[in-house]
């Protein structure tokens, strides 16, 4: 049960007694040494929390909830869209094969503190070797399972690990992709040599091992138990890589006890769940959404969580959510405007019994939301985090008892505890602009960043006062506190002097019923400095837009003064493996 009723009673509370609210929101987590103290300042100037506790996320994940009698509940399901593969594991199976494969690492010499590299598909093997990881203290970096040789090989060198942890194949479709030919051009690239592989034997691809290199993974999953290796709150849990929205890509380094505390207080307050629910994510394992809210989240709180390989379609959305009594869907917008293109041609197919329905990764605007809700017939909400911040900065709160106002189910909604976001107008007196977070960032955000060994936050996520964090997004906030998103700074476009976002321009668009996605980028005016230019993918089975009529829409709303002329037609927008539209990449990738 949450001590509060209301959000401005708990959002005060987090605002006005920092200290007592996290140390309350601590009591969610089984520690070996109970914190004392919530927030400590680093030598750095950055923060450490709970900083005197001991504990093992691991345990928190696996072993407590055997030990509470959840040991036969449903702790992983699985789903291969490629292969129509199942399983699903058990809590006690769970346990059975952490322990041994975290036994398995050890006779491999892997340490406290050494970096693992798992790249993997999403598979039960990889919550597995990640959770394996978190019990004997190493390091887990979890990369796209599809990168070449050369990207991979630049992980290699920036992590230095002691063990990779590989997939014999993964899966384009339907195709099995080997996936040693990149692991072995990586090795060969790359400056640092891991002292062991490690290879999932798949059915469709399996691969040959190289002697006095390669382990077996079920065979070392075989291996003497090992118990949860006791550690210190700050002590890093995972490494993992942004998309490099400010600039090149940043190892996050994420810590144990304040990323505990976060994520279980999350699955109550925000998402509304409890210990038995099941909570599905369409996110693959390699991005911040599976970390979060795929392995550690549901299962720090005693859930079931559905995880899924590769692309899902709507058909197996209801399935796994109607067979498995889903409570709660995370999903993105792109897989949502896919659910709406394949429901015109299933008109019989009942949607599926959700409590709620989450959408974060990219802008969800109001249209696509609303037909979710008529679709669902449940609250279909979007809200806002990031790689770095590791949980939302700003949500709806269904945990609580307080109904959520309709006036802001088409916002991202309002900020979660010990977020405090403030707007640095471009423009003196405008009501919007970057948005920027005070310090502290409450638990769960970054420890820092990953660089040659050590652990330190960059200048670029600071402004020039030192005192708040960077998002790089760009929006405006109202007396609520809802706060209303407008996309990446450099996604603003500059139209002779006035200011205009892209995202405010595809909302508009969007709304137009043959509309079935679309990405407004900047594009060089000479009279102007700028101008818009939208790419638009038209929806199936209906009539298609004109341009005619998608400038006329845009200039009846916002005006002629936006400057946008032109409207080009593709069959599908750029997106990477987390299911955001690569704007910056658009014009490369498109002509």
């Amino acid at each position: 049960m949450l001590p509060w009723t209301t959000y401005d009673a708990m959002y005060d509370a987090a605002l006005h007694q920092p200290e007592r609210f996290w140390l309350d929101a601590a009591q969610r987590v089984t520690w070996k040494h109970t914190p004392r103290i919530a927030c400590q300042t680093r030598a750095d100037g950055w923060h450490d929390w709970f900083p005197d506790a001991t504990l093992n996320t691991c345990y928190n994940a696996v072993d407590r909830h055997v030990e509470h009698g959840r040991g036969a509940q449903a702790a992983l399901i699985w789903h291969s869209c490629a292969t129509k593969e199942r399983r699903i594991v058990t809590y006690r199976e769970l346990q059975d094969r952490v322990s041994g494969f975290a036994g398995g690492l050890c006779t491999l010499g892997v340490e406290k503190g050494d970096r693992v590299l798992i790249a993997m598909p999403t598979m039960t093997e990889t919550a597995i070797a990640m959770l394996a990881c978190a019990r004997i203290g190493a390091v887990h970096v979890v990369v796209f399972a599809g990168y070449a040789g050369p990207e991979l090989a630049r992980r290699i060198d920036d992590v230095a690990p002691k063990v990779m942890i590989i997939a014999s194949c993964s899966f384009q479709g339907q195709t099995a992709i080997p996936s040693t030919p990149a692991l072995n051009a990586a090795l060969a690239q790359a400056t640092h040599g891991p002292q062991a592989c490690i290879i999932v034997q798949r059915d469709a691809c399996p691969a040959p091992l190289v002697p006095m290199r390669d382990h077996d993974f079920h065979t070392l999953e075989r291996s003497p138990p090992v118990a949860p290796l006791i550690l210190r709150s700050q002590d890093p849990l995972y490494i993992l890589h942004t998309s490099g929205t400010t600039g090149t890509s940043k190892g996050i380094v994420r810590d144990n006890g304040g990323h505990a505390v976060a994520l279980a207080l999350s699955m109550a307050l925000i998402y509304g769940c409890k210990a038995g629910d099941t909570f599905f994510t369409t996110s693959d394992l390699g991005w911040v959404v599976g970390h979060s809210y795929g392995v550690y989240a549901p299962l720090i709180s005693g859930c079931t969580s559905v995880i899924v390989e590769g692309a899902v379609t709507s058909a197996a959305i209801r399935t796994l959510c109607r067979e498995h009594a889903v409570t709660c869907l995370f999903t993105t917008p792109t897989q949502m405007r896919l659910m709406r293109q394949e429901s015109r041609n299933l008109p019989e197919q009942a949607p599926p019994a959700l409590a709620r329905v989450f959408v974060a990764g990219e802008y969800a605007d109001p249209t696509l939301l609303d037909w979710a809700r008529a679709y669902f017939r449940k609250p279909v909400v979007n809200h806002w985090w990031q790689t770095e911040t590791g949980w939302s900065i700003t949500a709806h709160f269904f945990g609580l008892p307080e109904p959520e106002p309709i006036t802001l189910l088409n916002d991202i909604g309002r900020p979660a505890p010990g977020f405090h976001p403030t707007i640095v107008p471009a423009i003196p007196g405008e009501p919007c602009g970057e948005i920027v977070l005070s310090l502290p960032l409450p638990p769960g955000c970054l420890a820092g960043v990953w660089k040659d060994r050590e652990i330190h936050v960059p200048a670029v996520y600071l402004d020039g006062t030192g005192r708040f964090y960077r998002t790089f997004d760009e929006g405006m906030i109202e007396e609520s506190g809802a706060v209303h998103m407008l996309g990446r700074s450099d996604d603003v476009i500059k139209v002779a002097g006035r200011r205009i976002s892209g995202v405010q321009i595809e909302k508009i668009i969007a709304t137009h019923p043959g509309v079935h996605a679309c990405a407004v980028v900047a594009i060089p005016d000479a009279l102007r400095g700028q101008r818009p230019l939208a790419y638009v993918v038209a929806a199936r089975d209906l009539a298609p837009p004109s341009a005619e009529d998608i400038l006329r829409q845009v200039h009846q709303t916002l005006g002629r003064w936006v400057g946008i002329k032109e409207v080009r037609f593709v069959r599908q927008l750029p997106i990477n493996t987390s299911g955001k539209i690569t704007r910056k990449y658009l014009h490369v990738s498109l002509n």
